[in-house]
């Protein structure tokens, strides 16, 4: 821990326990305080490469789940329109990539779709 991110764990100390200097304290005595140290602490954090805490992703879902319910109802839902931004993915940091195509024609569609099939599956899948 000390190696990964010794700040965070000077911190979580001070703050958990009130050790403000560990290293007057027997090796063993600090890690086991470090290792009762919660989920929510910036070491445990940063080992499990967390950026927020589970209960706030938690609420950023239900809130990006709502949100989407109340946007499916109005007009530009139904049309497809201005769909609102994700806040779990802002929190995370991640973009999901999307890509969308329309097709003018059901023929149009067709040689897509053996197209798709051909790199997916290397071979075309006739009718």
């Amino acid at each position: 821990m000390i190696a990964v991110d010794e700040d965070a764990l000077v911190c979580d100390l001070a703050e958990t326990y009130g050790i403000y200097d560990y290293r007057q304290l027997p090796v063993l005595r600090v890690a086991v305080f470090a290792n009762g140290l919660g989920e929510r602490s910036r070491i445990k954090k940063v080992l499990s490469g967390q950026k927020e805490d589970l209960d706030t992703l938690l609420l950023a879902g239900i809130y990006d789940t709502v949100r989407l319910l109340f946007w499916a109802k109005t007009k530009d839902g139904q049309a497809g329109r201005n769909r609102p931004n994700s806040v779990t993915q802002a929190l995370e940091g991640s973009k999901v990539e999307r890509e969308e195509r329309v097709f003018s024609s059901g023929e149009e569609f067709e040689r897509a779709m053996r197209a798709l099939e051909i790199e997916i599956g290397g071979e075309e899948h006739g009718d």
